[in-house]
């Protein structure tokens, strides 16, 4: 009995950017009982199902985006007499659908790093149930990842998370939902243990790939202390304090590191916060803007947002203080109009924000923004191949429309090709060359140049076109630059940083 764990995926890359940190921490939380457990990441290469033999365990993580891939998979390995169990965020929120559509025995909801080993020891006594729930367990509680399972030479970035659960409440957003609205911080030195084991193996930058790396704000600090509530305020500012030391032992690592993470604009307001992420050469982050106007931000329910000349100087505040800014941008909200698009891509440009993504608005489930649309539209819902579009993830994506809500005045087509004019001027090389000034040397200038090219095939190409033959060479572009890319990220390994590492084992490994 072997147990695999799969990341599906419809299209296949070669190289990965960040490594799908739920594979590893999954593999290291299945007991050694079961053996080394098989890692298949689909966005590197296509599943073999021959791999899989009667009788093996298959965990299969699935978020909205792949979730029609991973149904897929579950069927057919589910015929292969292989027993089959889903997890992830879509799973949490649709299990009954993982259970009937992907042929699931059991369903895990919520965080599996606990409840994974229970599932498991189930499979294996043939007393599974439909459904389990692991919750939302604590920081202390969540599983180092297990990197002696990852392929070699296959990731430019290593990834490790911090804390989970975001406070905010933005309407396209389910995270809020799924892991909560309290953060729940990891231990700082289980956090720098597994960055030092990165690091070993050869690993310069990592994400850290937090729902919100920034969880509590000057504001909320403010506010608890003008309640009168003092058991809020020392708990705020505990976390708070938590995140200075996180970031004071990130500055000891060794100095090549680097490291990007997602976090709110508010982050601009606090100077001494800037400066602890400069120091612990945090050196990307990922903005969410969403919206250049302030009529876009209330669509989104974003106010704490800036809009205008006010937005352009608060994402300059992060490059002054050396963190580079990836704004990520909505299209297709309902205030957005023909001239929005122009505007927002000249305002990146204004901003000098390193990189920026431009999506289309997607109702996701879990979101304000679903259930209001899932509601307007009642039983009065269009359909593609006897599929209505409030389920649109079942649709196949050569079928499947690019824009969902309709729109006050725009058409979808138009929507959509807007939304791929402005990634075609942001990321034109006339662009491209003169932001890479922001980097130290020529070495990395490249890097930035080969990212940026890629990072457009494979975010806006592969997800955007309609025609599936610019799909398709989007994405042997994207196999084409990927490799050379990576090993403008990697570096020489350093054994020595990993925790388990003695000089006594590395000469016995040498033989």
């Amino acid at each position: 009995m072997s147990v695999h764990l799969i990341n599906p995926s419809h299209l296949s890359f070669g190289v990965g950017v960040i490594t799908p940190r739920w594979l590893f921490v999954i593999g290291g939380a299945t007991p050694p009982v079961f053996g080394r457990p098989i890692i298949v990441d689909e966005t590197l290469e296509p599943l073999d199902p021959s791999t899989v033999a009667p009788g093996d365990i298959v965990g299969i993580g699935i978020h909205t985006g792949n979730a029609l891939r991973g149904y897929e998979i579950g069927r057919e390995l589910r015929a292969r007499g292989a027993t089959v169990v889903f997890g992830g965020i879509h799973a949490t929120l649709y299990p009954e659908e993982a259970l009937e559509r992907g042929h699931a025995h059991a369903v895990v909801k919520g965080d599996g790093d606990v409840i994974w080993p229970v599932v498991l020891d189930a499979a294996r006594r043939g007393t599974l149930e439909r459904i389990y729930d692991g919750g939302r367990i604590d920081g202390n509680r969540f599983v180092p990842a297990r990197w002696d399972l990852m392929p070699a030479d296959r990731y430019m970035w290593g990834s490790v998370q911090t804390v989970r659960g975001c406070p905010k409440h933005c309407s396209f957003c389910s995270v809020w939902r799924t892991d909560g609205q309290k953060p729940r911080q990891r231990p700082v030195d289980q956090v720098v243990d597994e960055i030092r084991e990165l690091r070993s193996r050869g690993f310069r930058f990592v994400a850290l790939a937090d729902d919100n790396f920034y969880p509590v704000t000057l504001t909320d600090i403010a506010m608890a202390e003008r309640q009168g509530n003092a058991e809020r305020t020392a708990w705020l500012k505990a976390l708070r304090a938590e995140r200075f030391e996180l970031m004071a032992r990130l500055a000891e690592l060794p100095p090549d590191m680097f490291f990007f993470t997602q976090i709110t604009m508010e982050a601009a307001e606090d100077p001494a916060y800037l400066e602890a992420m400069r120091k612990a050469r945090i050196r990307g982050v990922l903005v969410g803007v969403e919206s250049v106007t302030p009529e876009g931000l209330k669509d989104v329910y974003k106010g704490f947002n800036y809009a205008g000349e006010a937005l352009v100087e608060r994402l300059r505040v992060f490059r002054e203080h050396g963190v580079f800014v990836l704004g990520s941008f909505i299209f297709g909200l309902p205030s957005d109009r023909a001239g929005t698009f122009e505007a927002t891509a000249e305002l990146a440009q204004r901003a000098e924000v390193a990189f920026a993504q431009f999506v289309m608005l997607v109702p996701y489930p879990g979101t304000v923004d679903f259930a209001a649309w899932e509601k307007r539209v009642g039983d009065d819902v269009p359909k593609v191949d006897g599929i209505p579009l409030t389920r649109h993830w079942l649709i196949p994506h050569e079928r499947r429309p690019k824009v969902f809500a309709e729109h006050p005045v725009m058409t979808s087509d138009e929507i959509r090709m807007r939304t791929q004019a402005v990634w075609d001027w942001f990321y034109d090389f006339r662009r491209i060359w003169p932001r890479s000034r922001c980097t130290p040397n020529l070495r990395a200038r490249l890097a930035f140049v080969l990212m940026s090219k890629l990072y457009r095939q494979m975010y806006a190409n592969t997800g955007i076109a309609t025609d599936s033959a610019r799909v398709s060479r989007a994405n042997r572009w994207a196999r084409l630059i990927a490799r050379p890319c990576r090993r403008l990220f990697v570096t020489k390994p350093m054994p020595e940083l990993s925790p388990s590492w003695t000089p006594r084992a590395s000469m016995a490994d040498q033989g």
